[in-house]
């Protein structure tokens, strides 16, 4: 009896496991990168704009609009991947599918608080991973859902720090404070259940810490100035705007003389 017929077959199935591993790998950077693109994007944006910050303001919704154009790409990847992820090929490729999705939900969950200054629910994420009839390109996991909407933390610590130089900057900071610390204690309940969710949860400490840090140093200094809260973010547009002009300007002559420095 020759064994040659079996281990040509094990060849093949291994190769096969190879091949669809490495494309999913590359598909999830792919996904990862598009993803980041689509965060920068809504930053920009929304800060470019005039006022950022009323409640449901043009440019947030423009920039909310204009993210989930961009991720209409990951979501059209996901479908071109479907036929690798059939049944139990999922869960033996989850680990190679997670950090793009989770880096996916991120963006997605931004773009969807942006608008409605809410958290993304699982289903809307789900909704979003399926066809025309509504059936799933894969079964998305709790803990997929949570890493990624964890993540979404950091970025409301950036938007809500490089806004303060906006008019209603200081109020979006306690809003969005109030936001990302609801957002800690709601996922602290899942940290016994979800693999590296209490490392995400160090990070959003960390960013709960600093948007504290600046809505406090905002409104100590609000408190005094007798001033109405436009006059004070006006003052404030303006000092950042000096403090800015002023650190371009010195890099200008740092970067001057190190040129004469160089060729003297």
């Amino acid at each position: 009896m020759s064994f040659l017929p079996a281990f040509q077959s094990f060849r093949d199935e291994l190769d096969d496991h190879n091949d669809r591993r490495e494309r999913l790998i590359k598909a999830s950077r792919d996904i990862t990168n598009i993803a980041k693109k689509t965060i920068f994007l809504l930053h920009r944006v929304v800060l470019e704009s005039e006022n950022p910050f009323e409640d449901r303001s043009a440019s947030r919704i423009k920039a909310a609009k204009q993210g989930r154009e961009k991720l209409n790409q990951v979501q059209e990847m996901y479908a071109s991947l479907r036929h690798e992820l059939v049944g139990d090929r999922y869960w033996r490729y989850q680990r190679q599918v997670s950090p793009g999705l989770q880096e996916y939900i991120e963006a997605l969950s931004f773009a969807h608080f942006l608008e409605h200054s809410t958290l993304i629910t699982f289903q809307q994420v789900q909704d979003t991973l399926c066809d025309a009839d509504g059936n799933p390109y894969f079964p998305l996991t709790i803990s997929d859902y949570l890493l990624g909407a964890s993540d979404l933390t950091g970025e409301l610590m950036r938007f809500a720090i490089s806004g303060f130089g906006k008019r209603g900057g200081r109020s979006n900071a306690l809003d969005v404070c109030a936001f990302v610390r609801n957002c800690k204690a709601d996922f602290e309940r899942f940290t016994p259940y979800v693999r590296d969710l209490s490392k995400k949860q160090s990070v959003t400490a960390e960013s709960l810490v600093k948007i504290e840090d600046a809505a406090y140093a905002a409104v100590v200094r609000s408190s005094e100035y007798d001033l109405s809260p436009d006059m004070l973010d006006d003052l404030v547009t303006t000092y950042l705007s000096n403090q800015n002009s002023e650190t371009r300007r010195s890099d200008r002559w740092r970067d001057e003389d190190r040129d004469d420095d160089t060729f003297s």
